[in-house]
């Protein structure tokens, strides 16, 4: 048995960032690998020069996603008219300012942005090896009290409570998926809560085998690669019996 942090993502909207097109910010069901490790990270006080660092975390990181039913997906239309001297926050200490020549500033800056309305995922984690630093006790510690201010995707979508929600023991991350339903109150008899694990992490009849590309090359900045996962629905009854 392995011992797992369990956080709860949840906010009025949250944003799990897909593959972005033009002008268009879309979203995956379930959070990338690198989202979650850049929210750590993040807590952590790590800037984005340390790119070994979040490399390495990302490899040791054992994560799946259990998500409450209940939420709906919405479209955001964005539109600012950005002046030269016009500077937006960020969270690398950095005003980011428009970039181009003059031109850009003629018309107004356009975006769709997708989000998670009214989402409750919960999420475990485990690191490999364990020991290694950040432990999963250091991170629980950072992500109660973060060295800047914390996101779920993007920056509007400010979290609406305490981030750690408890530990479970499980053999795997499937088994701490279970036992992490079994910690919330919210829980219905016979209601299915979609759920998806790294492949090789548990399996159960009827799960697919997909794979996703979610993993960030932090050096480069650039997504890529396949990591195998398994999807599949997660009755309350059955950790309930």
């Amino acid at each position: 048995m392995a011992r797992h942090l369990v956080l709860q993502l949840a906010s009025p909207l949250i944003a799990f960032g897909g593959e972005a097109i033009d002008n268009l910010g879309v979203i995956r069901d379930f959070p990338a690998l690198s989202m979650v490790t850049g929210l750590i990270a993040n807590a952590l006080g790590w800037d984005r020069g340390q790119g070994a660092c979040h490399n390495r975390l990302q490899e040791r990181l054992r994560m799946g996603c259990v998500l409450q039913p209940g939420a709906r997906r919405i479209q955001d239309f964005q539109t600012a008219q950005l002046g030269k001297d016009d500077r937006a926050w960020t969270t690398w200490g950095t005003p980011e300012a428009r970039a181009g020549g003059a031109g850009t500033y003629a018309g107004p800056h356009l975006r769709y942005r997708d989000y998670h309305a009214d989402l409750r995922a919960w999420v475990v984690l485990r690191l490999e090896p364990a020991e290694q630093a950040p432990t999963l006790d250091e991170i629980a510690a950072a992500l109660d009290r973060p060295a800047r201010p914390l996101f779920i995707g993007r920056k509007p979508c400010l979290p609406s409570g305490r981030l750690v929600a408890g530990w479970v023991e499980a053999a795997d991350i499937h088994g701490a998926l279970r036992a992490a339903m079994v910690l919330q109150a919210s829980v219905q008899p016979d209601q299915d809560w979609r759920a998806q694990w790294p492949d090789g992490e548990g399996s159960q009849a009827g799960d697919r085998l997909l794979d996703v590309c979610d993993e960030r090359n932090w050096i480069s900045g650039v997504h890529g690669g396949w990591r195998p996962v398994r999807e599949a629905p997660l009755r309350a009854v059955e950790h309930n019996a």
